[in-house]
C-alpha cells in the first residue's frame, strides 16, 4: 500500500522564463492575466499533407502549452488553419474543384497527424476563409487611419513608412527599408525583399479562378498576413501573452504581423514572441520546395509509431536545429523501449511486495527538482531528458538488489507521469496492448517447457512471433514484447 507520495513544488509559484525573440533575451514570463494565458501558434497552409519539418514547431508549441498547463495556468489557445492563399488557390485550380474541396482532404490529414503525435487538442482551430468580413473591416480601419493605401492594381498595400517600429522583431533598420507601391503581392518572398505588403490581393481572373470574395475595395481576397492578426485578435483579444512559430515566420510574417496590428489598435500586439529552428536534412531545412521532405505517413508506412516521431522532435532544445535521419528515428525507438519497459517494470513491482521501504524518495526529489528547473529554463528538454535517463538508471539498480517495493514503484510511477504531461510519450497501458490470445499461447508454451515438449513449445513461439511478438526475459519472468 502506498504510504507516501513524492512532493512536487508548489508550481504555481516557479519562475517560469522564455527566450524573447524581440528583446534577444530570457526574460521572467507574466501574462495580463494572472493565471491565465493567451497563446497563437501558427498552424498548417493545407495545400498538401504537412511535413515532420512542420511538425517539430507543432511538437514544439505542445511541449509549451503542456507545459504552461503544468505549471498551472490556465490557456486559451489559437492555432490557425490557411486554407486560402496562392498555394491553395493554384492547387483548388489546377484539380479543377472548389477551395474548400481542395483543402478539405488535407485539413482531415493534419488532425489525424495531431492525434498520432499526442499533440493535445486547442481551444481555436480557425479557418481563414471563416473570417474575411473581420479581414476587410481590419482593413477598412489601417486605410481611414491613412497607413494602407490602393495600388494602381486595386490592391491594397501597408504602407512600412507609417510604423516608425517596423522591423524590431527582426532586427531591420526602417531605414534600410524601401517602401512605396512597389510592394509584392505574394503572399511569401524572400526575406531581403523589403517593400510594403499587402493586405488585400485584387482579382485577377488568370491567376485566381473563380475564387474571390467581394470587398468595398473591389473583389479579391486578404492576404496572408493579415489573416493571422485578424484572428488573433478576433480570438484572443488586441494584446496577446505568446505568438510562436518556426525561425522563417520571423521576417516577414511575424514582423508584419506586429507592423498591421499595433497600428491598427494602437495597443502592443504580443508580449512574448517564440519561435522554433528547423528540422534540417544533410544541412539544409526541410521543405517541399527543396523536395527533400518527409510526411508522417511516410514514417508510419516505415514502421515507426507516433510517439517515436513525437520523441524524435521533441529531444532537442527548440532553438536548436534538429537534424533528421533514419538512424535518429532507430536511436527514438530504442529510447522509448527503455523508457516503456521501465514504465513496465515499475507497473509489475506495484504489484508484488507490499509496503514502501522508501528507497526511492531520494532520487525521486532530486529529480522532480531538475526535470521542473530545466523546464522552467526556457523548455530546456534535453536537460529534463537526462534528470529522467538518471532516475531509471538509479531506480533500476535498486530494483536489481531488491530494494524497491509496491509502494516504492507506485511513487516512481506517479512522478513518471506527472513528467508525461509534458512529454506525452509514456505508455502506461503495456499490460492491456497484448492481445488475451497471444498471452494465452505464452501460458501454453511455459507449460510445454516445464513438461520439456520442445517441439509444441518451439511450435508456440513460433505462432507467437507469427502474430507480431517476442518473448522476452525478465527478471520477472517472461512476457511478451510488440515486434519492432
Amino acid at each position: 500500500m502506498l504510504t507516501h507520495t513524492i512532493e512536487f513544488p508548489d508550481l504555481t509559484q516557479v519562475k517560469l522564463r522564455l527566450f524573447n525573440t524581440e528583446t534577444r533575451c530570457k526574460e521572467d514570463f507574466k501574462p495580463h492575466k494572472k493565471g491565465k494565458v493567451s497563446l497563437y501558434t501558427c498552424g498548417p497552409t493545407v495545400y498538401n499533407f504537412a511535413h515532420i519539418g512542420n511538425f517539430r514547431t507543432y511538437v514544439f508549441e505542445d511541449i509549451l502549452r503542456r507545459t504552461l498547463k503544468f505549471l498551472g495556468y490556465q490557456v486559451t489557445q489559437v492555432m490557425n488553419i490557411t486554407d486560402v492563399d496562392d498555394k491553395t488557390i493554384r492547387g483548388a485550380i489546377e484539380a479543377k474543384t472548389s477551395l474548400l474541396e481542395y483543402v478539405e482532404p488535407y485539413k482531415e490529414a493534419f488532425f489525424a497527424d495531431l492525434q498520432t503525435l499526442c499533440i493535445e487538442p486547442v481551444e481555436h482551430y480557425p479557418c481563414a476563409t471563416h473570417y474575411i468580413p473581420q479581414m476587410i473591416d481590419f482593413i477598412q480601419k489601417l486605410l481611414d487611419k491613412k497607413i494602407a493605401y490602393s495600388s494602381h492594381d486595386k490592391s491594397i498595400y501597408f504602407s512600412i513608412s507609417q510604423c516608425p517600429s517596423y522591423g524590431r522583431l527582426s532586427h531591420l533598420e526602417l531605414t534600410e527599408l524601401k517602401s512605396g507601391a512597389g510592394g509584392t503581392t505574394q503572399d511569401e518572398y524572400e526575406k531581403e525583399y523589403v517593400g510594403d505588403f499587402v493586405l488585400w490581393k485584387a482579382y485577377d481572373p488568370t491567376r485566381d479562378g473563380n475564387i474571390y470574395w467581394d470587398s468595398p475595395f473591389g473583389p479579391g481576397r486578404p492576404g496572408w498576413h493579415l489573416e493571422c492578426s485578424t484572428m488573433a485578435m478576433h480570438l484572443l483579444g488586441e494584446s496577446l501573452d505568446v505568438h510562436v512559430g518556426a525561425v522563417d515566420n520571423i521576417f516577414p510574417h511575424h514582423e508584419n504581423e506586429i507592423a498591421q496590428s499595433e497600428c491598427c489598435s494602437g495597443k502592443k500586439f504580443v508580449r512574448y514572441w517564440l519561435h522554433s529552428e528547423h528540422l534540417i536534412v544533410g544541412g539544409k531545412k526541410m521543405s517541399k520546395s527543396m523536395g527533400n521532405f518527409y510526411t508522417l505517413r511516410d514514417l508510419l508506412a516505415k514502421g515507426y509509431q507516433g510517439p517515436e516521431v513525437r520523441y524524435m522532435l521533441l529531444q532537442t532544445h527548440y532553438r536548436t536545429q534538429l537534424n533528421f535521419t533514419f538512424e535518429g528515428m532507430e536511436a527514438s525507438r530504442h529510447t522509448l523501449e527503455r523508457l516503456n519497459a521501465f514504465v513496465l517494470r515499475m507497473q509489475e513491482s506495484s504489484q508484488e511486495q507490499q509496503g514502501a521501504s522508501g528507497s526511492c524518495r531520494d532520487v525521486l526529489k532530486k529529480t522532480v527538482k531538475a526535470f521542473v528547473e530545466a523546464m522552467v529554463d526556457d523548455l530546456s528538454i534535453s536537460v529534463a531528458l537526462a534528470a529522467l535517463f538518471d532516475l531509471m538508471r538509479e531506480v533500476n539498480i535498486l530494483c536489481d538488489h531488491h530494494k524497491v517495493l509496491a509502494g516504492d514503484a507506485q511513487e516512481v510511477l506517479e512522478v513518471l507521469q506527472r513528467f508525461n504531461q509534458i512529454l506525452g510519450v509514456l505508455n502506461f497501458e503495456q499490460h492491456h496492448s497484448i492481445p488475451v490470445y497471444f498471452q494465452q499461447l505464452l501460458e501454453q508454451r511455459e507449460t510445454a517447457r516445464k513438461e520439456k515438449n520442445w517441439t509444441k513449445a518451439d511450435q508456440l513461439r513460433h505462432e507467437i512471433q507469427l502474430g507480431g511478438y517476442v518473448i522476452e526475459d525478465t527478471a520477472h519472468g517472461v512476457r511478451l514484447k510488440k515486434k519492432t
